[in-house]
């Protein structure tokens, strides 16, 4: 029974981006965004049950990656077409499938990481999951507008330019550190907790415009991190 736990966390993470999916295609881009927060959480515990359960096994593996291929892959894509259509009046009617553009790099993305044995305890390039969060938080700053940022994230030029970004981190070498503790101890994870306490008072402080910052403050703190953390 403890072998399929895990796989069921997984299943559940893929059934939450269908949710997301479906929100996108009836409009209700708020709604997605929150699908999207779940499916991160059920990505996140599927791990943490498979290393505390010692259930991990090829099929779990190919599962997730499955499962986040929907979630964090097709869905980002789908966010970008939907919010390229809403502002690219003018443009060629082309433009907007230039969304998916950030799904075919996670599918490379997902597949480096399935054969890099570089990647156990840490990340080369950016992780899906952080990019397709990044990108779900676009609609939420859109609908609680307190900064006056509209014109700005519904620029398609902007989009686009988002859309190039984050699909070259997907799969550039660069190395990024995981939030996986192995202790408590703050010498053994200087670099975590600064990244969750700024994350935090960001998050306290922007809501859901901190997102954006805080993939930005993972990537420059993973920059500027000592090469043993």
């Amino acid at each position: 029974m403890k072998n399929h736990l895990p796989n069921a966390v997984t299943c559940l993470n893929l059934f939450a981006g269908c949710l997301a999916l479906s929100s996108i295609f009836a409009g209700r881009l708020e709604l997605a965004s929150y699908f999207v927060a779940l499916a991160a959480l059920f990505d996140f515990f599927d791990g943490l049950l498979a290393r505390a359960l010692h259930a991990s096994s090829p099929i779990g593996k190919d599962l997730d990656s499955l499962a986040d291929m929907v979630s964090f892959g097709v869905v980002p894509g789908a966010f970008l077409f939907d919010l390229l259509m809403q502002a690219g009046s003018g443009l060629p009617s082309w433009v907007p499938y230039g969304g998916f553009i950030v799904t075919v790099f996670s599918a490379l993305r997902l597949a480096k990481f399935n054969n890099d044995t570089r990647q156990t305890t840490s990340f080369i390039g950016l992780p899906t999951p952080a990019c397709t969060i990044l990108v779900a938080s676009l609609p939420l700053i859109l609908t609680y507008d307190t900064f006056g940022v509209q014109r700005l994230i519904l620029n398609p030029w902007v989009l686009l330019g988002l859309t190039v970004l984050l699909s070259g981190l997907l799969v550039a070498e660069l190395p990024l550190f995981a939030l996986k503790f192995k202790n408590l101890r703050w010498q053994d994870n200087q670099v975590r907790f600064v990244f969750l306490l700024l994350s935090v008072g960001l998050l306290l402080v922007l809501q859901a415009a901190a997102v954006p910052l805080i993939i930005l403050l993972y990537v420059l703190l993973s920059m500027l991190r000592p090469a043993q953390v």
